[in-house]
């Protein structure tokens, strides 16, 4: 980020907002797993690489080694992008459903409006996939959840906090957020140092990498400025080059 940023000529201040916490004592995969075995899911959907990957990880810990993989070849696999699918890939297993970009939970619903599986278990990836486990219950599906890691603040947050009270003193002209989680982190730490973020970003373009990082900004408040045209960081921080000064201007 930092390199693509100073070749737009901009000054970056990277701020690490998150870490990886993964849950190894995990009561509700080895739960899920069991069900998993026993038959009682048609479908899958798998929501991140990273998820994917971790959970098999964790059943390895009691079950064998392809317990986790064999039950998948058996079922109507969906994943929500090239993440996931990369890890099917490499091991060897196909894929039922691809959903296409941007990958909300809107694209996955769509994706499988068709299908007749109603047994559905989906991987969620840091944060609850209410929207969209609520769609597929409205559609009559019976729908488990197996959440396979979560985020936490890092353990240096010394970067982050500096960011926030920068960005509430008007140190920047524009806030980039590549992910869900970095918005209410952000904020939690807003309050621990007691700074008001909210009044300083409407002076200043807030880019949002995607939909579904755009949702979560406006949860929280935030309407963003801008999505660059394909949910990828070097096309978030050259759109946001090119557009920046123009919806500073507007906002000022």
């Amino acid at each position: 980020m930092e390199r693509l940023i100073r070749t737009q000529g901009g000054e970056p201040f990277v701020a690490p907002s998150m870490r990886e916490v993964p849950l190894s004592d995990n009561p509700l995969a080895f739960e899920f797993s069991e069900k998993l075995f026993r038959g009682e899911f048609e479908m899958i959907i798998l929501l991140t690489g990273v998820g994917t990957r971790l959970l098999n990880d964790v059943l390895c810990t009691r079950y064998p080694a392809d317990g986790f993989k064999n039950s998948l070849r058996g079922m109507t696999v969906v994943v929500r992008g090239s993440k996931p699918m990369a890890v099917l890939r490499e091991w060897g297993i196909p894929a039922t459903v691809m959903v296409p970009e941007p990958n909300t939970w809107r694209e996955i619903l769509t994706a499988i409006e068709s299908r007749s599986e109603r047994k559905i278990v989906v991987q969620e990836y840091g944060r609850p996939a209410t929207e969209l486990v609520e769609g597929l219950r409205a559609r009559g599906a019976q729908v488990s959840t197996v959440p396979v890691y979560q985020w936490d603040l890092p353990l240096d947050c010394g970067p982050l906090r500096e960011a926030v009270r920068r960005l509430a003193g008007g140190g920047f002209d524009v806030a980039m957020f590549t992910t869900s989680i970095q918005i209410p982190h952000m904020l939690r730490i807003a309050d621990e140092e007691g700074v008001d973020v909210r009044s300083a970003m409407k002076k200043m373009v807030i880019a949002s990498v995607g939909p579904t990082t755009s949702e979560t900004l406006r949860e929280f408040g935030f309407e963003p400025d801008l999505e660059p045209t394909h949910p990828k960081m070097g096309f978030l921080v050259n759109e946001t080059a090119a557009q920046a000064g123009k919806i500073l201007q507007s906002k000022q």
